[in-house]
């Protein structure tokens, strides 16, 4: 409720004067260095907070004693339950594989003819001979536009409308000072120009030329002589590598395994320490104050399209803040979403400025 009347205070509506800025008295409160085609507002700057957090005892620190229980192992022994002895194996004879090649036909000698190789040789020769053709091409003319000033530009001073973009309640807290450029008037005048003179120009018309194909002998018929390599065919047989033998193998002795329990280690009684207990406590501590910021640059009534509003609506939701329907108007979810987006960002509150929109992305 504070926070909306001291807007409301800050944001007065102006006077429109249709001048240039130089005629403004040095006492009028108007944005500096103001470009024209742009719009300017004043705006709340919110109360800056940080978040500080703290460790509170709540149970201090103790001792209690502890009983360690006695260990117990488990002691193996082994004994013979069955003494070595030795016994006669037989070993099997080896045999392997020889594999043998026999001669079946010598090598001889064949004669190969080689056949002639011939080429394709291509010719050009002339058809029709070259010429040379004239031609006389028309003038061309052209059109030329000139611009004859009228009325030079000059810059004026306009109130903005209540503005259907201000968050705050009363649209009367959100008048805008915006510098408009009436732009320069011309009339324009036409007329026709030779470009291009006419002019005689000369075309080379290029011979004709038609192709002859013939064939032509590149090497003669040859013969040559081949070595034909003798044919073998290979026999495989087995024979004994080694013959059957025995071996004595002795058969180890065989064991068992008894186990039984021993005390390894004796009960003792022993101090355990238990630490503090601590709890995380959180609070609030304001770190810079608000208040009214200077002359800032806003979006005027010719910038405030369905297409903004519509991307600041989706900016808002990518950001995670609801605004509502995506229907390009700027309703109470969306002016609710964006303060509260401004809060978070410490940027002003209660404008649609180009900073906002910077922040979110919005071109």
């Amino acid at each position: 409720m504070t926070r909306n009347k001291t807007l409301s205070l800050m944001l007065m509506g102006a006077l429109t004067l249709a001048v240039t800025p130089s005629v403004f008295a040095q006492g009028d409160d108007y944005p500096p260095n103001a470009q024209p085609g742009k719009c300017y507002a004043k705006c709340l700057i919110p109360d800056e907070y940080k978040t500080v957090t703290e460790q509170v005892l709540v149970k201090e620190a103790s001792k209690k004693v502890q009983v360690i229980p006695a260990e117990f192992g488990s002691v193996s022994e082994q004994i013979v339950a069955k003494p070595e002895v030795k016994r006669l194996v037989a070993i099997p004879a080896v045999y392997e594989t020889v594999t043998e090649q026999i001669l079946v036909k010598d090598a001889s000698k064949r004669l190969e003819v080689i056949p002639a190789v011939y080429e394709t040789v291509t010719e050009q020769v002339i058809d029709k001979p070259a010429t040379v053709k004239k031609s006389t091409i028309p003038p061309v003319y052209e059109t030329v536009t000139e611009r004859v000033l009228v009325r030079e530009a000059y810059d004026k001073w306009e109130k903005g409308k209540k503005d259907p973009n201000c968050l705050s309640a009363n649209p009367d807290d959100c008048r805008v000072m915006c510098l408009v450029t009436i732009p320069a008037e011309y009339k324009t005048v036409t007329k026709q120009v030779v470009k291009t003179p006419a002019r005689v120009v000369e075309e080379q018309v290029p011979a004709v030329y038609k192709t002859v194909t013939k064939q032509v002998l590149k090497s003669a018929a040859t013969t040559r002589e081949i070595d034909v390599p003798a044919e073998y065919k290979t026999i495989t047989k087995q024979r004994v590598k080694s013959p059957a033998t025995t071996k004595e193998e002795t058969v180890p002795a065989e064991y068992k395994t008894l186990t039984k329990t021993v005390e390894t280690k004796a009960p003792q009684v022993i101090e355990v320490d238990i630490p503090a207990e601590y709890a995380t406590v959180t609070k609030t501590q304001l770190v810079k104050r608000g208040g009214t910021s200077e002359w800032r640059e806003v979006l005027c009534d010719t910038q405030t399209t369905p297409a903004k509003i519509i991307a600041i609506q989706n900016a808002l939701k990518a950001k995670g803040y609801d605004p509502g329907p995506i229907d390009n108007v700027l309703g109470p979810q969306t002016r609710a979403a964006l303060s509260k987006f401004q809060k978070d960002n410490n940027l002003p509150v209660g404008r649609l400025d180009i900073e906002t929109l910077r922040a979110l992305g919005v071109q």
